[in-house]
């Protein structure tokens, strides 16, 4: 095994790797491709919807509590869609309307506590939707790209026993395989497993703000809706 064939071999670009590669390892490579384009699809829209919640939450909030009654937050609503308590609100809101129709004030509280933690749970749901695929290509990529490097070490030692010595030439397609399907896997996983913790903490705190805008909305409407 000369220096210079080991030399070449190091210079092989992944794109080479790719293309003479084995039938099954561009199928692995291919999903992990997917599950990776998908990934980051996510990664980005869920960074933008978190990020428009958090401002629109602090904007919401500072017109909720300077305003003198539910009527005056329910005209600006709409101006505050993107915020998760604004959409709590609205559960609450439409629950006190209903029954002040009839008897001008707030009777039942536990149907309204029950009407706005659906409205929790609903805008909960919301902020977690795709977040399973980020957690399945963290946990799967990597047994799929280590499936990737069986199939190389595999093909390495088959071509090892074609030539029936132990030469660079002989080994490097497969070992070019397996290297290039343990990256893939790698860099398919890392960065969903990173996305989904980081989002995760971000939907416990806005979880915590929606709680505590629960609180606050109650407050209010014993102050406004009192017997």
């Amino acid at each position: 095994m000369s220096f210079i064939s080991v030399l070449a071999f190091l210079q092989m670009s992944i794109w080479e790797m790719v293309v003479g590669g084995s039938v099954l390892s561009k199928v692995v490579l291919a999903i992990l491709l997917v599950a990776s384009l998908l990934s980051w699809t996510i990664i980005l829209a869920k960074h933008g919807q978190f990020k428009g919640a958090y401002r629109a939450n602090l904007a919401f909030l500072r017109a909720f509590r300077k305003a003198p009654g539910l009527d005056a937050v329910a005209v600006v609503v709409e101006q505050f869609r993107a915020a998760p308590v604004a959409a709590v609100f609205d559960f609450g809101y439409h629950e006190v309307m209903r029954q002040a129709q009839k008897t001008g004030t707030v009777r039942n509280k536990m149907a309204l506590e029950r009407s706005l933690q659906l409205g929790l749970s609903e805008e909960l749901a919301r902020l977690e939707r795709n977040m399973s695929w980020l957690a399945t290509t963290a946990t799967t990529a990597p047994f799929i790209g280590l499936f990737g490097t069986v199939l190389g070490i595999i093909d390495a030692f088959q071509g090892l026993g074609m030539a029936g010595s132990a030469s660079l030439r002989a080994v490097a397609p497969g070992i070019a395989d397996a290297l290039v399907a343990t990256a893939a896997g790698l860099f398919a996983a890392i960065p969903a497993a990173v996305a989904y913790n980081q989002f995760g903490q971000r939907i416990k705190e806005l979880t915590a703000r929606m709680d505590d805008f629960v609180l606050e909305f109650l407050n209010m409407t014993e102050r406004v809706y009192e017997e």
